[in-house]
């Protein structure tokens, strides 16, 4: 059983029992945490905040199954990313995955040596360029690199092959040197 503040222990037995006050108090403390999630899945703000509406929503319905097993907030932001992938799925045009292709050896020989992503590019110039990379390539760069998921669990997660999310990851890769070499100045790190 994982250890909780008794304020948050009160607030999840009370949002089990629909408490608007528990609600709003989870609401309040863990707004600022998940939106950014949200953010890295989509394109503008209006289309976050409805994402993080609707993880709120899913987190209220299902908050009785939290069971106290593992983190809290690690348990809120799998709800999110999974909310993600459900909102860009039911936008079936901006959620085409290209199928794995000839550039796969390319891939499998650049993740041997696990390249590192030390480029001479700033956060927050890294972060605007991931904003425009397509949806697909987003969610597949997002659950690969930021949320650290594996090209098993991606392809189960969005119904591809692992080939896919393996060839998808290449192409995001490739589009985002080419959008921060294009778009921003070299900084010195």
């Amino acid at each position: 059983m994982v250890s909780l503040s008794k304020e948050l222990r009160e607030a999840i037995e009370g949002c089990c029992n629909n408490d608007r006050k528990s609600q709003e108090y989870i609401h309040r403390r863990y707004y600022q945490t998940l939106l950014p999630i949200c953010l890295r899945y989509t394109r503008n703000m209006d289309q976050a905040e409805d994402i993080l509406q609707n993880s709120f929503i899913k987190i209220f319905n299902s908050i009785d199954r939290y069971g106290y097993k593992g983190s809290f907030e690690g348990w809120l932001k799998r709800i999110v990313v999974n909310t993600s992938i459900d909102f860009h799925r039911s936008r079936k045009s901006d959620f085409l995955l290209l199928p794995e292709d000839k550039q796969m050896e390319d891939f499998d020989r650049e993740e041997e040596g696990d390249e590192e992503w030390n480029y001479p590019y700033s956060p927050k110039q890294v972060m605007e360029a991931i904003q425009q990379l397509t949806p697909a390539y987003k969610m597949v760069f997002n659950l690969y690199v930021i949320e650290d998921y594996t090209h098993k669990e991606i392809a189960d997660m969005l119904g591809v092959s692992i080939g896919t999310s393996k060839s998808n990851l290449l192409k995001a890769k490739a589009r985002l040197r080419k959008i921060l070499e294009e778009n921003f100045e070299k900084t010195e790190l």
